[in-house]
């Protein structure tokens, strides 16, 4: 939701997508897609299989030890960054922006600590590339406020970290359902079921 989002907002001159292995990497995949045709931004996917190196829920393994949640992925956003720059460098872009949040500063790589050294670290590698997130003091919420995306687009986003189709139970899933709630869309959860 705020990538997506963030791009509706911000209008980026290119767009990236990484498939590290996280298993709904397909929808995650159409729905960028899907937004990027609409706002005529050109879409780039970065493949690379990271899956052995993952935990827990997106990888489909068992959870880490070091794992705060089900669904954690060691370095995640410092390997997303990397590998994003890597291809954004041959474009000659240099800067780039994530949807990070503020809610995600549940995290070490959400807070704007983390935001402010991998620019630092990016910036004093080649090519001098800054690492910026826009939203970051903003909720998903205000974000999509912000950002006057309407709700047929949000519908593409695809929060779910255990499948391609929405599991209705995953921490993905309820921040979608809570962020559609506070901005009162109408959603029928009962179509959804929860299994251990």
């Amino acid at each position: 939701m705020d990538s997506l989002t963030l791009a509706w907002w911000k209008r980026p001159d290119i767009a990236f997508t990484v498939n590290y292995g996280q298993i709904a990497a397909d929808a995650e995949i159409a729905a960028s897609v899907a937004i990027c045709k609409r706002l005529n931004i050109p879409h780039y996917v970065i493949e690379v299989d990271c899956r052995a190196l993952g935990s827990g829920d997106m990888a489909g393994g068992n959870v880490n030890l070091h794992a705060p949640t089900t669904d954690w992925w060691p370095y995640r956003n410092q390997l997303l960054i990397t590998l994003t720059a890597m291809r954004a460098i041959e474009l000659n872009i240099d800067t780039l922006w994530i949807g990070t949040v503020r809610t995600d500063d549940s995290h070490q790589d959400g807070k704007k600590e983390f935001i402010k050294a991998i620019s630092y670290l990016m910036a004093y590698q080649e090519g001098g590339m800054v690492i910026d997130a826009p939203a970051i003091n903003l909720s998903t919420s205000e974000l999509i406020r912000l950002s006057g995306i309407p709700s047929g687009y949000l519908a593409w986003a695809h929060s779910c970290h255990k499948a391609n189709v929405a599991c209705g139970c995953c921490r993905g899933c309820n921040k979608y359902y809570k962020v559609f709630e506070e901005l009162g869309y109408d959603l029928d959860r009962s179509r959804y079921s929860c299994s251990s």
